[in-house]
């Protein structure tokens, strides 16, 4: 299975990254793509040019192995929707299974999602899940989704779309506004990302 974990990345920190190596070993993922997006339909648009922010994703997963840059929301036009995205990875790589990953609270909001009724077609869904949180499905979405194994990740084995699975990993609260903001502020950011992503941008004056 291919992982495919959006985000505006701005900046990239350890809180995504120790998330996608996790996901990654867990599910036994072939590899795991990192896709910054161009503009987010929901949220504002990203402060650190598309560049900059593919440069910090490069810095930040040097050499990992299975976690890779996927510019493919960068390079077309208009909105990054995530329909788009997993239809073309679809007709690239057409027998592989792909894992959507994403929070619960995008989980949640789905159905304000571009043709969100579609997207149980094209990818699995892979929830990240709080502690203490009982794992649910959207009601709309089970009348979408073909079928589900929100207990065990062997259930997706021969199915290349269309499942939902919970998965556990390490809640780091770190978060990329509060980064701004602390860089912004003139204080110190170290040990919330890594070392290399930080001097690019103590280097190109962002988020100041």
């Amino acid at each position: 299975m291919i992982g495919v974990m959006g985000g505006s990345f701005d900046p990239v920190h350890f809180g995504h990254l120790r998330t996608a190596v996790e996901i990654k070993e867990s599910l036994n993922l072939d590899e795991l793509r990192l896709v910054p997006c161009r503009e987010p339909p929901h949220r504002p648009m990203p402060l650190a040019p598309a560049e900059l922010r593919v440069n910090m994703l490069e810095r930040a997963i040097g050499n990992e192995p299975g976690l890779l840059v996927d510019t493919r929301e960068l390079d077309r036009p208009g909105p990054s929707y995530t329909y788009e995205t997993l239809e073309s990875l679809r007709d690239e790589f057409p027998e592989q299974a792909l894992g959507l990953i994403l929070g619960q609270d995008a989980f949640s909001g789905l159905q304000s999602w571009h043709r969100w009724q579609d997207l149980p077609k094209l990818a699995h869904f892979i929830v990240l899940q709080r502690p203490g949180y009982r794992p649910g499905i959207p009601k709309a979405l089970s009348q979408h989704a073909r079928c589900r194994f929100p207990n065990r990740a062997e259930g997706f084995n021969g199915s290349k779309s269309g499942g939902v699975y919970f998965q556990k990993v390490s809640q780091l609260e770190i978060s990329s506004s509060a980064i701004r903001e602390i860089i912004g502020q003139d204080k110190n950011a170290r040990f919330l990302l890594p070392e290399p992503v930080l001097e690019l941008i103590r280097r190109q004056h962002l988020y100041r």
